[in-house]
Parts: C-alpha cells; sequence; structure tokens
C-alpha cells in the first residue's frame, strides 16, 4: 500500500545526512564537552560548531544560543524565566488564546503563583492585531510572548509589528518559532524578538534538543539548576548527539532556503488547496489564504468528524492530523478553532494536511483522488443533518 507522510507539523523524519552526522558522538566521539581531555574538547568543538550554524540561520550571536530539550522547554525557560527574574518589576505578560499549550500553561501557571495574563483575541484568520497588544501593555507589564505561525492552522503572525511596539514600551519580547525555523527566512533583530525558541524534529532533526535563542542582557532565571554547563544558564550534561543532529539540520535548512525549497512547498500546497477546495462541497480553509506556513492546508468538512477522516486516509495509507482531540481522550475541539469563532461541531470536522521536502505532486493526486470519496462515504454515513451556516458553498477566507 503507498504510504504518505503529511503531518509534518507534529514531526518531521530525521534527515539521512543528520543520522549520519550524529553517528560518530554516539560510538566514536562519546567525550564530555566539559572534560578537559581530547575526548572532551573533541566534542566541544561540535557542540560549539552547532551553536554557530543555529546563530548563522537565524542572525544571532552564537553566544545568544541555549541549547535544550526542545521547544517545550524553550517556551518554559522563555516564559518563566522572565516572569521570575523581573517580578520586582511587575507581574503582567501578555500572550494570545491561540498559542501551543507549552505557552498557555506556563502562563497558567504562573497566574497560580501570582501573575496576571492577558490572552489576546485573535480575527477570523487567527490574526492578532498589533493595536491590540499595545492597548494590553500596563506599566506592571515585563513580557509579550505570540508564536510566529500557529502549529494548527498556518497563520503568519505580525512579529515585526509587534515587535516594534513592545520594543518601545521597553518589556522583553517572546516567540515560538517551532513552526518557522528552517521553513521560512528569520532574522532576530529584524523581527524585534528578544527571544525565540526551536525545536529540532520539526526541521528534519533529531527528537529532544532544541534551542533558545537569548539575547544577550536579558534578565532571566534558570529553569534547571545544577552544573555550569551552556554557560550556567542550563544544567545538566550536554546531548551532544543531539546538538550536533540540530546543527547539521540547521545547516541542511539554510541550503533549502537558498534554493527555493519554499516556493515548491508553497506550490504543491495551494494545488492540494484548491483541489479540495473544487472537489468538495462545503468546506472551509482555516487560516489566513496567503499569510501562512507554507506546507500548511487546514480544512473543515460539513457534517464530519475529523477523528474518522484521520482514520479512513490512514487506512489508504496518509498520514495526517485534526483539530479535534478526540483521540487525546478530550470532548473539546481545538482551541485555535474555537478562537478563530468557529462552533465545536464545525472545528471538530477539521482536517490539517502538513506538507514537507519530500512530498511530490504525485503524493497530491493521490490525496485528492482519494479524499472526496472518503467525504462522501462519510457523509453518507453521517447522522447529521442541517445546513452549515455561512459554509453553504465553499469557503476561502482572504484579506
Amino acid at each position: 500500500m503507498k504510504r504518505i507522510y503529511m503531518d509534518h507539523a507534529a514531526t518531521t523524519s530525521t534527515d539521512v545526512e543528520v543520522v549520519e552526522a550524529m553517528k560518530p558522538y554516539f560510538t566514536q566521539k562519546y567525550g564530555n564537552p566539559n572534560s578537559i581531555h581530547s575526548f572532551g574538547q573533541e566534542a566541544r568543538e561540535a557542540v560549539e560548531e552547532a551553536r554557530e550554524k543555529i546563530a548563522r540561520l537565524i542572525g544571532a550571536n552564537p553566544s545568544e544560543i541555549v541549547f535544550t530539550a526542545g521547544g517545550t522547554e524553550a517556551d518554559n525557560y522563555a516564559i518563566k524565566g522572565i516572569a521570575w527574574a523581573n517580578q520586582k518589576k511587575g507581574n503582567h505578560i501578555i500572550t494570545s488564546q491561540i498559542e501551543h499549550h507549552a505557552v498557555l500553561h506556563s502562563c497558567q501557571f504562573l497566574e497560580k503563583h501570582g501573575f496576571k495574563v492577558t490572552y489576546l483575541k485573535v480575527d477570523k484568520y487567527g490574526l492578532i492585531d498589533p493595536e491590540d497588544v499595545k492597548k494590553a501593555i500596563t506599566g506592571q507589564t515585563i513580557l509579550v510572548t505570540i508564536m510566529h505561525a500557529n502549529n494548527e492552522i498556518g497563520t503568519i503572525e505580525p512579529i515585526k509589528e509587534i515587535g516594534k511596539i513592545v520594543k518601545e514600551a521597553g518589556i522583553y519580547f517572546h516567540t515560538d518559532s517551532v513552526q518557522t525555523t528552517g521553513h521560512i527566512p528569520i532574522e532576530v533583530n529584524d523581527l524585534g524578538v528578544d527571544m525565540l525558541s526551536i525545536s529540532g524534529h520539526k526541521l528534519y532533526g533529531p527528537k529532544g534538543v532544541g534551542a533558545l535563542y537569548l539575547r544577550k542582557g536579558t534578565k532571566i532565571v534558570n529553569l534547571i539548576d545544577g552544573g555550569a554547563q551552556e554557560k550556567n544558564r542550563r544544567a545538566g550534561t550536554e546531548n551532544v548527539t543531539g546538538m550536533v543532529g540540530l546543527g547539521k539540520a540547521v545547516e541542511l535548512a539554510e541550503k533549502r532556503l537558498a534554493g527555493g525549497e519554499v516556493d515548491k512547498v508553497v506550490k504543491l500546497r495551494d494545488k492540494l488547496i484548491t483541489g479540495i477546495m473544487d472537489q468538495i462541497e462545503n468546506v472551509r480553509l482555516n487560516g489566513h489564504s496567503t499569510r501562512r506556513l507554507p506546507g500548511n492546508a487546514n480544512i473543515c468538512f460539513e457534517f464530519i468528524e475529523g477523528e474518522s477522516m484521520l482514520l479512513n486516509l490512514d487506512m489508504k495509507g496518509v498520514a495526517a492530523s485534526s483539530g479535534s482531540a478526540c483521540t487525546s481522550g478530550s470532548l473539546e475541539p481545538s482551541h485555535v478553532l474555537l478562537a478563530i469563532g468557529l462552533p465545536p461541531e464545525i472545528a471538530h470536522g477539521s482536517l490539517r494536511l502538513t506538507l514537507g521536502k519530500d512530498n511530490t505532486e504525485e503524493d497530491i493526486d493521490y490525496v485528492l483522488d482519494i479524499l472526496p470519496k472518503i467525504i462522501e462515504k462519510l457523509r453518507a454515513l453521517s447522522p447529521f443533518t442541517g445546513s452549515w451556516d455561512g459554509l453553504k458553498k465553499n469557503s476561502v477566507e482572504e484579506k
């Protein structure tokens, strides 16, 4: 059976070149990078080389890159670290309703410890209005944390515009860039951010490793205590193999960006979206039509549960995901889809197809062949009746 992976927003395969780069550090170059002997210094050199590659990709200084165990730790470190370090200055944080749970749950944790959090609303495209950020800032605000692009609907936020507002207010600015690093060009000074989170497994690197860009001079409290690793910013013996893998993945991502990889993925994405909208009635594209991640297609289908679509696609060899949280044991649909104004019964019928560097036109053609048949079958079995207000035909939101 044909197998097609279209869930790259969840994770990516580890590139073969990344695996090859990591291999020696499992069995040959296995020294502790904090040791002074040759084995240790060999490992230290590899770690610093990886750090330089990450810094180059995002326009930072290598000393501003702190390795973590992934994007979740990077988000936690940025948010909790800034909060604890600056609580004498203020106790107010600004974020959005559509952030990744690593951000939302960190903010909710801080609320239990006396901090106040403003959760900004988004429009029907998932966009944050920079003016709303400006209005939410108070004399107690110490941090603004807004994701670079949403992991579910793919909308790319106006981070540069928000960055200017936050900088003028003299407040720290963090962005979760897990979905964008390595997929679209990023320059931290241009964005105006003080902190930026990265995850290895979202850009064809290994799982269990990530990084936080931490602008020089940022006042922050460490999340993990222990040794003096990462220049006293993150204790624990370094995951050298993971760091090497992330460095290689970043190096390859830089080459793909320069080689027009984004344009290729966008072309496939647009073909997929157009094909679905043309062939299937009563569907809605979630997120912005143009300000979206290159490989993201998130669509709602009338009268169908997302879980049913996923199971039927999987039986045909296609891996995807849904905005419905049913598979996690929750009856609640995606908080992102609810935030953009979709009622629960519609949000449950979402399908997220996210493309990667190895997807082909043949993959798109295959999905466009099987998906209409799956939708037709599921709708014929659906117990739901009636019309979907506002979605009598197909809907593509534009702005």
